[in-house]
């Protein structure tokens, strides 16, 4: 039976632990997300599953009665506690249980020595699920599917599609690397302490063969026409971009940023680069 909040609350106490804000802390004590996300996760015997910020275990020991889980916890005020509920419910050795943090991990070495395809299930914390999840998508095509509760505002930006509001850098990163999708909400009520917001479960599924880009430039032209996002393309991008570089791209240079698709922009990252090629051919 997954961790309570009035088990958690003692298990607190007895440590003499406060959930930390400058953290994201806010633990998931309801069995019924548990199972639910366990379910939507589609957690098979033998999954290879990575979490981030187990704090408690309480997602964390249920999804070892299935596979083996590595934990990344950067608090190590909450491992004595961790390793008091694995032990409870006879787990530990599905656990390996990783102190760092989880934004310095380098990605590449730590799939080296972990081989095979994963999936990522994690309840974020706050402060770092908009980076992190971008990171992993950049650097670990080893997480084939990634399962996540975060705060709803994040799953909608992540979530987005070209021409609402919301598109924006998370979502047009996200969605080349992966299909993306929110899969239900999730209330402030099955988390301690309870949080102000709503959350809600995320999901991407890793995109077999995304399309060719230097992703370089790719990130840059995304970076550069969404921090003026109510500029025009040709104004927010400068003297970059040529005007027949948006032609042969099919992108109108009078567009705003919200509004291309990810093709849009990889043309666009592509005409670039070929721009750039020429010029340099040219001088030679």
């Amino acid at each position: 039976m997954p961790l309570g909040k009035k088990d958690l609350i003692e298990l607190m106490d007895r440590y003499q632990i406060k959930p930390s804000k400058s953290l994201g802390q806010n633990f998931v004590i309801d069995p019924n997300t548990i199972h639910k996300i366990i379910r939507d996760a589609k957690i098979e015997s033998g999954d290879q599953i990575l979490e981030i910020g187990p704090g408690f275990g309480s997602l964390t020991c249920e999804l070892a009665k299935f596979g083996k889980v590595v934990a990344i916890e950067y608090d190590r005020f909450l491992l004595e506690g961790l390793s008091e509920i694995m032990t409870r419910h006879g787990v530990e050795e599905n656990i390996e249980i990783i102190h760092a943090d989880a934004m310095k991990i380098p990605w590449n070495e730590f799939f080296s020595q972990r081989e095979g395809i994963w999936k990522m299930v994690s309840n974020l914390p706050y402060n770092i699920a908009s980076p992190l999840l971008i990171t992993v998508l950049e650097q670990a095509p080893q997480i084939d599917e990634i399962f996540v509760m975060v705060q709803k505002e994040v799953a909608e930006r992540f979530a987005a599609t070209p021409g609402t509001n919301g598109c924006g850098i998370p979502s047009v990163k996200s969605q080349y690397w992966s299909e993306v999708s929110v899969i239900g909400k999730v209330s402030p009520a099955v988390f301690y302490p309870t949080p102000r917001v709503d959350s809600a479960l995320l999901h991407f599924k890793r995109r077999t063969t995304p399309m060719t880009v230097n992703v370089s430039t790719f990130n840059e032209i995304v970076r550069k026409a969404f921090a003026h996002r109510r500029k025009m393309l040709r104004k927010s991008l400068g003297r970059g971009i040529e005007q027949s570089t948006f032609t042969d791209a099919n992108v109108d240079s009078r567009s705003r940023p919200e509004e291309l698709s990810i093709k849009n922009w990889v043309d666009l990252a592509n005409g670039l680069d070929l721009e750039k090629k020429n010029k340099l051919n040219s001088s030679q």
